[in-house]
């Protein structure tokens, strides 16, 4: 394989990540939260109702600092917690779909239409491509965030 396109290709992966990050925060600010927490909010659409513990696992915030996410996502009623059924004890949070989608579609709008034309610019054969790539990026990116939830020495 060329060095200097898979240098390239990695740069370009690289850019994409940051100009991602910058993009979320921008939404998350005009929403009124902070960039990650709008993106913890887009895991309980995703994943649905689960307790603190499983979102603390998940997101890899301590519980104490879930705590004060859901209370920020609770005052702004965007999630509610609620008692699981089969033990009183047991905090279950519950997103507000409705509340979250009509905060967040207007301010995704525009981009999804526009990814949805750069996507349609392509030949199914380059969408096979680029599934097969972000799909296996993930993969690493989820075997590399075990590797260093397993590891507990800090590697400098």
């Amino acid at each position: 394989m060329n060095d200097e396109l898979t240098n390239r290709v990695r740069k370009l992966s690289q850019h994409y990540a940051y100009a991602s990050i910058q993009m979320h925060e921008a939404i998350g600010r005009k929403a009124g939260l902070s960039g990650t927490d709008h993106k913890y909010l887009g895991f309980l659409l995703e994943k649905g109702q689960m307790t603190a513990g499983e979102l603390s696992n998940l997101t890899g915030l301590t519980t104490g600092a879930v705590t004060g996410l859901i209370d920020r996502f609770e005052k702004r009623q965007l999630v509610k917690r609620q008692f699981a059924a089969d033990d009183r004890r047991k905090i279950i949070i519950v997103p507000n779909s409705e509340t979250i989608m009509a905060l967040f579609v207007p301010l995704y709008r525009d981009f999804r239409e526009k990814s949805a034309q750069l996507i349609a610019s392509f030949s199914n054969e380059e969408i096979n491509v680029l599934e097969t790539y972000f799909s296996k990026a993930i993969d690493v990116m989820n075997e590399t965030i075990e590797d260093l939830k397993n590891n507990s020495s800090p590697e400098a």
